[in-house]
């Protein structure tokens, strides 16, 4: 399945615990002051990619525990990104995504967007706010954004945050 990829960092520390393939989709909406990646919002730019050529590296490095999937907006193209997840489930690695949108937005649709969030491990929720910006928080880039425990939070019907401890 093609999709739109800024870019694609193959052994990051950065983008959740491990070793991570960080997957940079192409396409943003929301224009975020301060955006890490502005290279990343126009949705027609960046590179093709298949998601099975990509699926056959994530198959083939032992070293990864897991995937990143971010942005860009992964949730503009929720199929390609499902695909990803579910190779990367299919090898016993953890999925982490990056959204601006959060996860009572994601819970109310009834779409494949909801499908993805259904393999998601971790969602970094919420948009990027730059008065809210701090070097002290792991794994985020303001405040206002949570690392929400997706799996329990469905079982629960609430956000349960997850335990930072367990990384």
């Amino acid at each position: 399945m093609i999709f739109r990829t800024f870019g694609v960092v193959e052994n990051s520390f950065v983008d959740g615990p491990g070793i991570r393939m960080a997957i940079f989709f192409q396409g943003c909406i929301r224009h975020c002051e301060g955006c890490h990646n502005p290279g990343s919002w126009p949705m027609y730019g960046g590179e093709r990619m298949d998601t099975n050529e990509l699926g056959k590296k994530i198959f083939n490095d032992p070293l990864l525990t897991g995937i990143t999937l971010t942005g860009g907006e992964p949730f503009l193209q929720p199929m390609q990104a499902l695909s990803l997840a579910r190779i990367a489930h299919q090898r016993g690695l953890t999925v982490w995504c990056y959204t601006g949108y959060t996860f009572e937005e994601i819970n109310e649709w009834e779409d494949n967007r909801k499908t993805l969030l259904k393999n998601i491990d971790v969602l970094v929720d919420g948009p990027f706010e730059i008065d809210k910006m701090s070097l002290d928080i792991p794994w985020r880039g303001s405040t206002n954004q949570r690392l929400v425990d997706v799996k329990k939070s469905l079982e629960k019907g609430e956000v349960v945050l997850y335990d930072e401890s367990e990384a």
